[in-house]
């Protein structure tokens, strides 16, 4: 078990750049040297750019170009057109990944993150392994179909995914979209207990979630995973693939936090989904489910360590 260290450098993020990639106008922040090995740090929900605050800096200091976007629904991102489903399904993220590389340049990249960061993380490794030089994952191995979401759990497996059922409603669309902030705090709470989050810290992520289709791409990501909602056509051979539970070849680092609170499986679990070189971490000192921001130093490390595999 790796400790969590929790002195990590203050920082803030440069000013919020825009570039457009693929069907998207993506606000994203950048650090480091332009030449060196990049690194895109993906975010879940209902986080946003900032659980990287503190690693970006880390990274940055020792040499690496990083690149830390927001998602598709969420802070200044915004699609280029009105009449652009707003999909959240697990392929589309993964495309917004490599057409923001298209769009910067970026040959090859790690990809790292957390919730729907780690699964776009594990996607693009197994879908553009040439474009992928590593994979950092929070929880491991995510990638999913709806042949597998159509499968019942125990209840108290299914009770951890209250909110997912709670968006399968046209209630829980609603509130959502009406108590955005107190949900997403909620799920703070729950998903890492230990944590003792300010109202400073919380408010400057919350403000992402203000976006216009944040509510959309939610609500789509999570009926999409049930089999409630379609995805587009232009996804389906991805998707297809990415059913049959394809392994990852790339060098990967996985992580989890001692004091996750969120679903996730044991480690052991999912070992056998990464064939390339590969660890497993577990951060102990009460780390909950936004381990980048709760646990830095540990990230970045993993980042640091999967660059030299």
């Amino acid at each position: 078990m790796t400790q969590a260290i929790n002195e990590s450098p203050e920082s803030s993020f440069g000013p919020v750049k825009q570039i457009e990639a693929g069907v998207l106008n993506v606000g994203y922040v950048e650090a480091g040297p332009a030449d060196g090995p990049a690194v895109v740090l993906l975010h879940g929900w209902p986080y946003d750019i900032h659980s990287f605050a503190e690693v970006t800096p880390i990274l940055a200091a020792a040499g690496f170009h990083v690149v830390v976007p927001y998602l598709r629904g969420y802070g200044t991102t915004r699609f280029l057109s009105d009449d652009t489903v707003r999909n959240g399904e697990q392929a589309a993220l993964a495309r917004d990944t490599v057409a923001l590389m298209d769009a910067l340049n970026i040959d090859r990249a790690i990809v790292a993150g957390f919730d729907w960061g780690a699964r776009t993380a594990d996607i693009v490794g197994v879908l553009w392994p040439e474009r992928c030089a590593g994979v950092v994952a929070v929880s491991g191995y995510l990638i999913g179909s709806q042949q597998a979401g159509a499968l019942p759990l125990p209840p108290a497996a299914e009770l951890q995914w209250w909110y997912q059922y709670y968006f399968a409603t046209e209630r829980g669309r609603v509130g959502y979209d009406r108590y955005r902030r107190e949900f997403a705090k909620l799920i703070w709470q729950t998903a890492s207990p230990e944590w003792k989050f300010d109202d400073a810290t919380f408010d400057r992520s919350a403000a992402a979630f203000d976006n216009p289709d944040h509510v959309a791409i939610v609500v789509h990501n999570y009926r999409w995973r049930l089999g409630l909602a379609d995805g587009e056509p232009e996804h389906a051979a991805l998707e297809q693939r990415l059913a049959s539970g394809p392994t990852i070849t790339v060098p990967a680092i996985t992580l989890e936090g001692d004091a996750n609170g969120a679903p996730h499986l044991d480690p052991g679990a999912y070992a056998d989904k990464f064939s390339g070189p590969y660890s497993h971490r577990t951060i102990g000192g009460g780390v909950g489910h936004n381990l980048p921001q709760e646990a830095p130093q540990a990230f970045a490390d993993a980042v640091i360590d999967v660059h030299t595999y």
